[in-house]
């Protein structure tokens, strides 16, 4: 009868270094979870990908969250806008675009009223609100403290005085990009005499007074027509164009309108979608053609049509009669 012999050892060794370059490759393959697929059609794909499916692919390894947590991605990633913030005659609002539900915070933020006697909201940015705020009845009217507040959340912070005496209350913006959401900024300008601004970060925690960059001029209309975008605030102007100036104030420039857009800024405005500067200008001259631009070359300021379109196409006869309402309180106050 033959002896049954076992396998010779150096079959055994060779056996084991093959499941250990196996198990090797795939350690390498799950620190990189892309595999072998170059890095700069990954973040193509990745940036396409809806926000909330982002969301979820972070939870299968600590490489893909450092990976979907990029901030380039997440700018770039398309959302689902279930709703937005709009200030009205009736204060701040919330438009819930779904149709169901409540609406996802009280628009009369009683989480600050709890330690403010009287709150106003001026502007928005980002899911973040910027508050006028007094703590007694019996404040003037420009002794107030300033808020940035997430009413979502209810948690909020008051910024320190600005030590700057001017003759005139300061015209407040806020900037904060929800891809960076541990800093905001928030840019304070007299619009009457247009020589300083203030600049307030949430990295330092204070207050940074500069001499105005945009030489005689050109003066912005207010803080509902600025946008916050790629570090740098901008804001229409009476030409009409845009003033930027980024948030450490070194950077100014003033970028043009479109050259068929006439010196009426009333019909006329700024957005942002995607990453990318619009402008837009309803021609009333025209059976309320809407016209929308984006800004292609900030350094040549060469703006692409890309939208031309009958507002009473869209909307009806409603929306003329609406728009002679908003026209005549917009000039009422500006009277």
């Amino acid at each position: 009868m033959a002896q049954l012999r076992s396998p010779p050892l150096f079959c055994t060794t060779e056996i084991s270094s093959e499941m250990r370059k196996k198990q090797k490759q795939e350690d390498e393959q799950e620190q990189q979870p892309w595999g072998s697929l170059p890095e700069g059609p990954l973040f193509e794909i990745l940036s396409r990908v809806p926000y909330m499916s982002l969301c979820r692919f972070k939870c299968a390894s600590k490489p893909w969250l450092a990976l979907c947590s990029d901030p380039d991605i997440r700018k770039r990633s398309p959302q689902t806008l279930s709703g937005f913030i709009h200030l009205s005659t009736n204060g701040l609002q919330f438009r819930n675009l779904s149709g169901r539900g409540p609406p996802m915070f009280d628009p009369y933020l009683p989480f600050l009223c709890k330690s403010y006697i009287n709150v106003i909201p001026k502007h928005y940015c980002g899911g973040l609100v910027l508050c006028r705020c007094w703590k007694s009845c019996h404040s003037k009217i420009n002794e107030y403290n300033l808020v940035v507040c997430n009413p979502a959340t209810e948690k909020w912070i008051e910024l320190p005085h600005c030590t700057i005496d001017w003759p005139n209350a300061p015209e407040e913006y806020l900037g904060f990009d929800p891809a960076v959401p541990s800093r905001f900024v928030v840019f304070a300008m007299n619009l009457w005499e247009f020589i300083e601004v203030m600049i307030y970060s949430s990295d330092t925690g204070r207050w940074t007074t500069l001499q105005s960059g945009w030489i005689d001029g050109p003066f912005p209309v207010g803080h509902l027509d600025c946008v916050f975008l790629n570090g740098t605030m901008h804001l229409m102007t009476t030409e009409p164009s845009v003033a930027t100036v980024d948030t450490e104030g070194k950077v100014w420039k003033e970028i043009d309108f479109p050259s068929n857009v006439p010196e009426n800024y009333d019909t006329s405005s700024i957005g942002q979608s995607q990453g990318c500067l619009y402008a837009w200008y309803i021609d009333t001259n025209n059976v309320c053609q809407l016209s929308v631009w984006a800004l292609d070359d900030y350094g040549t300021a060469k703006w692409i049509l890309k939208h031309t379109v009958n507002i009473l196409e869209l909307f009806g006869m409603a929306f003329l009669r609406r728009r002679r309402v908003i026209y005549y309180c917009c000039n009422s106050s500006r009277s």
